[in-house]
């Protein structure tokens, strides 16, 4: 089978989302084209049962990841949020909270309330879910009243989360990015290539630096200025249609969420932070924050038991959507892992090319291959093996070459329907997730251009 071949499912996932505009449908077809290609892969031919075993190991393959613990964590963490945020809002502590800032002067205008949204993110740099349903809880009923649109806080959410967790690095992703470069015998410490990412990572940086742009300017462009002429909002409602009760009804639970993330990172780790298991933190943090939400309520004496049960049930509900395509691109990464979608983009850049190309050229292999996989982490799994041998091999500047393969995994968290950050984003804003994909990719594209200018110029200074 033509290695090319392999690329046909993501092919197929974007097609069907430009016509049809369904996710799920598309999501859908790409597995089901994927695991009739692993069929095939395996020397199954082209017989009359492969239409059929296919079909029903798409069926196994969402199976299998359900089997997988961080999988099913992150999958019930998903749904638990939309409970969460149905409590927040029924209790009227949203309402509350917003009122709360706004007489403070906190949040008086648009702008500050963008600024308070990105402001958020360095607070919350431990685990970028964490820091996506932070900032989604905290600021939702904020850009509600200063009639921003839920596709605009998407935008800037997505892009403050991932930047600014590769960023400090004082988290989850920069011991996943030291695990990985621990087997290389480089010529500095892996600590320092690692620590001399930070100003060589033009993609978040520019991704950044165009977000503050946009909450200051007040400007937005493209399908995102359409989105917030339109006012697009989950469900037609927003977060201050329920009456002011008092703002601990959503400040005690929304620090009830972040205080024990970080508790659970430090439990998870035996004591270091950064060793901590995000996905394991993060739902056990939810679960927590949502029984505090609980037990306020009923103990206020304007709810029931049943009616807080009926509140749950109604927010997860709404999320039913969103965590199915959560689950299906699980499976779909899963399946063109084992086709080797993302080796065969790597090999793009494996040919014999200009050495001061190579930042860019990894940057742009990383770029396709977290659009077409999902995934930013699979991205550096992929690409580290490749880039590091090259910085021993042809004297490379270890951190400039780093720094291109996580620019280009965290440009693909930003831009692919079928990544869990995008998808948890859309979900903290309250926005419908192609919106969401639809709005940010003019942004995400301009600034992955501008990376690209760059580790190519940088590429010709230092090598």
């Amino acid at each position: 089978m033509s290695d090319w071949l392999t690329l046909l499912p993501a092919i197929v996932a974007i097609a069907v989302v430009l016509w049809r505009k369904e996710v799920i449908l598309a999501l859908l077809l790409s597995l089901c084209t994927a695991e009739l290609l692993i069929f095939i892969q395996q020397g199954q031919g082209l017989g009359a049962s492969l239409l059929l075993n296919g079909s029903i190991q798409t069926l196994e393959r969402i199976v299998e990841v359900t089997a997988d613990a961080g999988n099913a964590r992150i999958l019930m963490f998903s749904l638990l949020v939309g409970g969460l945020l149905a409590y927040l809002r029924y209790s009227g502590g949203v309402t509350a909270t917003v009122e709360l800032l706004i007489r403070k002067g906190v949040a008086r205008t648009g702008r500050q309330a963008g600024l308070l949204t990105f402001g958020i993110s360095f607070f919350t740099f431990i685990e970028s879910n964490l820091s996506s349903l932070t900032k989604g809880i905290s600021t939702r009923g904020l850009f509600d009243k200063f009639g921003m649109s839920r596709a605009r806080l998407a935008y800037i959410i997505d892009s403050t989360s991932s930047p600014i967790c590769i960023i400090i690095l004082l988290n989850g992703w920069g011991a996943y990015v030291l695990g990985l470069l621990s087997t290389y015998e480089l010529s500095v410490p892996a600590v320092s290539v690692l620590l001399g990412t930070i100003p060589l990572n033009f993609y978040a940086l520019f991704t950044l630096a165009v977000v503050l742009y946009t909450i200051i300017s007040g400007k937005v462009y493209g399908p995102l200025r359409r989105a917030e002429k339109q006012q697009n909002r989950l469900a037609d409602h927003t977060e201050i249609d329920t009456p002011a009760s008092h703002p601990s009804y959503m400040l005690v639970p929304l620090l009830t969420l972040v205080f024990s993330m970080v508790a659970f990172m430090l439990l998870t780790g035996n004591g270091n932070l950064v060793q901590g298991s995000g996905s394991k933190s993060v739902l056990y943090a939810t679960v927590l924050a949502c029984l505090v939400a609980y037990s306020m309520m009923l103990f206020s004496r304007r709810f029931q038991h049943q009616q807080l049960v009926n509140i749950g049930f109604k927010g997860i509900s709404e999320l039913l959507p969103v965590v199915t395509i959560v689950l299906l691109s699980m499976a779909l990464g899963t399946s063109l892992k084992m086709l080797g979608t993302g080796a065969v983009i790597a090999g793009m850049v494996d040919q014999s090319v200009p050495h001061f190309l190579i930042p860019a050229l990894l940057f742009l292999a990383g770029s396709l291959i977290s659009v077409t996989t999902g995934t930013s982490w699979g991205t550096f799994a992929i690409l580290v093996p490749i880039g590091m041998p090259m910085v021993t091999l042809l004297e490379l500047p270890p951190q400039l070459v780093l720094a291109a393969i996580l620019s280009g995994g965290i440009f693909g968290d930003h831009c692919s329907p079928i990544s869990d950050s995008t998808a948890v984003s859309s979900v903290a804003a309250g926005c419908d997730l192609l919106e969401h994909v639809k709005t940010q990719l003019p942004y995400a594209l301009f600034c992955g251009l501008l990376a690209l200018l760059a580790f190519t110029l940088t590429g010709w200074m230092m090598i």
